[in-house]
């Protein structure tokens, strides 16, 4: 009996080895009957397969996005992988570092280790100086306080020694080198935002400023995270720049629903690609220049694959795809009391908004917010602190208050009490290949993702609706 099951486990091992081969090379036939122009580049994930879909039909990797311009041997490659969403996972950090014992360029001390000063002299140690960078995916911005201030730095808890008023050490996730077009704000807190954060509530940034922010942020991050001497010429930075920018990423494909294209659903870097967009456009708080009212219904990619009589068929690939547009429905319905957020009931007056998922992820298809505007969803605060993250306590100068954060976000470039914890929100598309989540990677998995908002508002979710959730967000 085990031995026919076991050669009935390998034979489904082989089919599915098979039907993966068939897939990959679907995809690129699909694309080639379509025109000749782009042959979309697949690679795998946990959840599947990401397409990431250039313009020019192929990855250059003669870009001066994959050379190295410091001594230290980066490129922008090291923090931008294609096959993690051109961002990294902490699960592809660990491999590099078991592959080259912590020497791949990714692991340098100026922002990969959790202090500059960490001892870094053999394997044992490196494991310990890149710890943050292994288990969480993230690097450390060092940021001075900023002056003028309305408030002061009066207790620091860094368990790595280092940080001071001088120099915060904050721990954040690179952002993806894709999917540009479509930012309002460059960074987690907008500080390469050619025209950053404003009241009222900016539209953001249009392509001309896009382009601008995005030069602004490969100069810095050659001389900072490249430890380049010199910022290499304008021509050079507009190559990086004109690659980064037409690069599409998405989900293609799911282990268990197949396609995320076939049977009239819209996943995938080429559809994505053709989406319509600009600053504003549905923008929840009626900043859309159009004057077209807010519509939740924001995500519709899968509405094709809603089909309440899966759960009675055993077909899988059914079940599968029902799952995902239940969990689309959900990001899109699921009623959801928005309180207590800076950035949005401060800014509307209300103590409650009554939105959903959608209310913050807005751009139709895309799903970061359509303006340019950061938000303290309680990510940073000192009750979600963890022992490897630093606890800095601020004091507002004028009425003493205090509140401790783990990263004061945006209030580190604009030093108002209001900004602190403030942080964009970035494109969804790809998730499925860049965990772990959030601005500071402390949400290892989807899922995680899905309970810190359940919690947090108190949403009450079903073991089903949060499992929908995620496969729909996997499916981006």
């Amino acid at each position: 009996m085990f031995h026919h099951h076991a050669i009935h486990a390998d034979a489904r091992r082989r089919l599915a080895a098979v039907a993966a081969l068939i897939l990959l090379a679907g995809l690129g036939a699909a694309r080639a009957q379509g025109g000749p122009q782009t042959t979309p580049l697949v690679t795998a994930n946990p959840s599947g397969w990401l397409q990431t879909s250039p313009s020019s039909g192929r990855i250059d990797t003669g870009n001066p996005f994959f050379r190295s311009f410091g001594p230290n041997g980066r490129s922008c490659n090291s923090c931008h992988r294609q096959a993690q969403g051109w961002t990294i996972s902490a699960d592809e950090v660990r491999q590099r570092f078991a592959a080259t014992g912590g020497t791949d360029p990714i692991f340098r001390p100026v922002d990969g280790a959790v202090s500059p000063l960490a001892d870094v002299s053999t394997v044992y140690a490196r494991r310990s100086a890149y710890a943050m960078l292994l288990s969480r995916g993230v690097i450390r911005v060092g940021m001075a306080m900023p002056a003028n201030a309305e408030f002061r730095l009066t207790a620091i808890d860094d368990p790595y020694g280092y940080a001071s008023a001088r120099e915060l050490s904050l721990f954040r996730r690179p952002l993806p080198a894709t999917n540009l077009i479509w930012d309002t704000a460059v960074m987690w807190d907008g500080r390469e935002t050619d025209t950053p954060f404003k009241p009222p509530m900016d539209a953001g940034i249009d392509m001309e400023d896009l382009r601008e922010s995005l030069a602004s942020q490969a100069r810095h991050a050659i001389l900072g995270h490249e430890q380049a001497a010199v910022a290499p010429d304008d021509e050079v930075i507009r190559q990086i720049v004109d690659f980064e920018s037409h690069l599409f990423t998405a989900q293609i494909a799911d282990r268990q629903a197949g396609r995320l294209n076939s049977d009239d659903a819209m996943g995938g870097a080429d559809i994505l690609a053709q989406q319509r967009f600009w600053v504003g456009i549905n923008d929840t708080l009626g900043n859309d220049p159009t004057g077209d009212a807010f519509d939740p219904r924001v995500m519709r990619l899968f509405d094709h694959w809603d089909d309440p009589g899966a759960l009675l068929r055993r077909a899988p690939r059914d079940r599968a795809r029902a799952a995902i547009a239940r969990g689309e429905q959900l990001f899109n319905t699921m009623p959801i009391a928005i309180s207590g957020v800076a950035g949005l009931n401060d800014v509307t007056g209300l103590a409650v908004i009554h939105g959903s998922c959608s209310s913050c992820h807005d751009a139709p298809n895309i799903g970061n917010h359509s303006v340019a505007l950061p938000v303290n969803i309680g990510i940073a605060d000192a009750g979600r602190r963890t022992p490897d993250l630093p606890l800095y306590t601020l004091t507002n100068v004028a009425t003493g208050q205090t509140v401790q954060t783990t990263d004061p976000g945006l209030a580190m470039l604009t030093g108002k009490w209001a900004d602190i914890g403030k942080f964009k929100g970035p494109i969804l598309r790809g998730l499925a290949a860049r965990a772990p989540y959030f601005h500071n990677g402390s949400a290892a998995t989807l899922m995680d993702v899905v309970d810190f908002y359940d919690t947090r508002f108190n949403v009450h979710m079903s073991t089903q609706q949060k499992s929908d959730l995620v496969a729909f967000l996997s499916a981006l």
